[in-house]
């Protein structure tokens, strides 16, 4: 039988010798398409790791035990991965991404991590050189707070070095946005241009625009900026897909599409798609009622669905567009912004139920959270509906009183765990000291009854999911800062992180009947690592690499050299 790592199961001889009776193929029966043999999986659905082999047949998990039971499966045809003791888990779930945003960030200009806003400068500058004059330049990634002072940028020296191509570059968190004054000629910002609602153009004490959209600010003027073709479109989709194949993910989501994008999506599939990718429709979109009114699905083979709608409570906390209860520290009379009312928040939450649609609320700050949480109670008729499968994105700032209600009613929380080692820095500044026990409350959250569905936002955050399983257990920075993690009582443990990357991840996305586990009769996405994640010191996780993917028992991924 096989050897379990601790904790150890007992099981009968008796009745591991019925297991294998059963699990094995009969002489009428194909032989596996696929066996991984001599590895450590990792079920998740039960504790500890099981030693052994794994067979797959059709695109499903037949076979997993020991070494000695393996034999019957393999045949002239299968193909065997000897992994040497290799670890393996279920295939990673991001349970909030953008993939088609991670596409379009792969072609544009990269600005994270740059320390000065001269190096923002710089970067446009060296793309603009590559492109006709005239040519909307675009990039994302840049953090204000990790400059001198920590002050949002003005336009003026981009637009200096920058006057023969309309500039837009975003925000790390997407929440606020860089133009040049070519950019705003073209958008037709100036100093008469009003805030539109739940939106601000930050301007100079003269009155006139910096160059900086927040919010609802850059929808009204990014409708203006030209949009990516079809062909476009595609492209960045393959490019995000494989990059996620080669990071382990197996599964992923697309927070906030248009009907364009689902007709990506949909040729992708019939190219073979090597991610599952689940999908929500963007409520921010005029046609969204209608969409609705389609009702959900999924395609036959799970490797694409549509069953979900994103909508938002409030802006980000970096921007100072989260909304909270109490001002910002470091902006005292600023409440952040309600980009949806209550109201509506509720509206739309009950008309999403009824269409048979779960719905995700963007929500950060802590008085966001009240009205999303609110928003979904009252569409549940206050009463728990937990098969809804409701979520809230991101729950950064929440009260102990909220997670108890989400718990309650069955809604889940959908965190990221690299948002609280990248914001740490700057969150006290935020919030002062006396709101920290409401900051990126994972524990807590467990603690209340939510269940955690893990991600990375990306590409928002970059998309490995080893650094969100890393920042999950460590609350460090990959330097390892601070000794001992930021507010330490919010650790999960590693079965937890796995857990949340993996089956609860695909139980938010209505994916648990399909993935999430390593168990017979489950859909065959695994990874196979060079280390063991769940084993070597927690520095050494987001070192670890990817030497097979394989989703709906296909090898997508296999690292060169393997």
């Amino acid at each position: 039988m096989p050897r379990l790592l601790s904790p150890l199961i007992p099981v009968t001889l008796l009745a591991a010798l019925l297991l294998l009776a059963a699990a094995a193929p009969s002489a009428s029966q194909d032989a596996a398409d696929l066996v991984l043999r001599h590895g450590r999986f990792y079920p998740v659905s039960s504790p500890g790791a099981v030693e052994g082999s794994l067979a797959v047949r059709d695109g499903a998990i037949r076979y997993l035990g020991p070494d000695s039971g393996v034999a019957p499966w393999i045949g002239p045809e299968t193909r065997v991965l000897e992994l040497g003791g290799r670890a393996v888990t279920p295939g990673l779930i991001d349970a909030h991404s953008h993939l088609l945003g991670l596409g379009l960030a792969l072609e544009r200009v990269d600005l994270r991590g740059v320390d000065s806003f001269d190096e923002v400068v710089r970067r446009v500058v060296a793309r603009a050189a590559e492109l006709p004059a005239g040519t909307w330049i675009q990039g994302r990634g840049w953090d204000q707070n990790l400059w001198p002072g920590k002050a949002f940028p003005a336009h003026q020296p981009l637009s200096e070095a920058v006057a023969e191509h309309p500039v837009w570059v975003t925000r790390i968190d997407g929440h606020a946005a860089l133009v040049n004054s070519l950019a705003m000629r073209r958008l037709g910002i100036d100093a008469a241009s009003e805030d539109p609602p739940a939106g601000r153009l930050l301007r100079d004490d003269g009155g006139a625009p910096t160059g900086v959209l927040v919010d609802r600010a850059m929808e009204v003027y990014g409708a203006r900026v030209p949009n990516p073709t079809p062909a476009d479109v595609g492209r960045a989709l393959r490019a995000a897909a494989d990059h996620a194949a080669s990071l382990g993910l197996t599964a992923v989501t697309d927070m906030g599409v248009g009907a364009e994008a689902v007709a990506a999506y949909r040729a992708l599939l019939d190219e073979g798609m090597p991610v599952r990718a689940a999908l929500f429709w963007s409520g921010d979109d005029p046609r969204l009622e209608q969409w609705l009114a389609a009702g959900p699905w999924r395609d036959p083979s799970g490797l694409l669905s549509l069953r979900g709608v994103k909508l938002y409570a409030d802006g980000a906390l970096g921007s100072r567009g989260a909304a909270l209860l109490e001002p910002y520290a470091d902006d005292p009379g600023n409440l952040g912004l309600v980009v949806t009312s209550g109201a509506e928040l509720e509206r739309l939450s009950l008309l999403a139920l009824q269409r048979g649609f779960q719905v995700g609320i963007h929500a950060i700050g802590d008085r966001g959270n009240v009205l999303a949480v609110d928003a979904v109670e009252a569409a549940f008729g206050h009463q728990p509906r937990p098969e809804a499968r409701f979520r809230i994105e991101h729950a950064q700032i929440v009260r102990r009183a909220d997670l108890e209600r989400m718990g309650r009613l069955g809604i889940l929380a959908s965190m990221q765990p690299t948002h609280a080692t990248s914001d740490m820095p700057w969150v006290p500044d935020r919030l002062g000291d006396h709101r920290l026990d409401r900051a990126y409350p994972w524990r807590t959250a467990l603690d209340a009854g939510a269940r955690l569905a893990l991600g990375s936002d990306f590409p928002v955050e970059l998309p490995s999911p080893l650094l969100g399983l890393y920042s999950a257990v460590t609350r460090q920075d990959p330097d390892g800062r601070p000794e001992g993690g930021w507010l330490p009582d919010e650790l999960l443990t590693r079965e937890e992180a796995l857990r949340g990357f993996t089956l609860d991840a695909a139980y938010s996305l209505f994916l648990d009947d399909l993935v999430g586990t390593l168990e017979t009769g489950k859909r065959a996405d695994l990874v196979v690592w060079d280390r063991d994640p769940m084993q070597v010191p927690a520095a050494q996780v987001p070192g670890a690499r990817v030497d097979w993917t394989v989703m709906d028992g296909r090898v997508v991924y296999q690292r060169q050299g393997e």
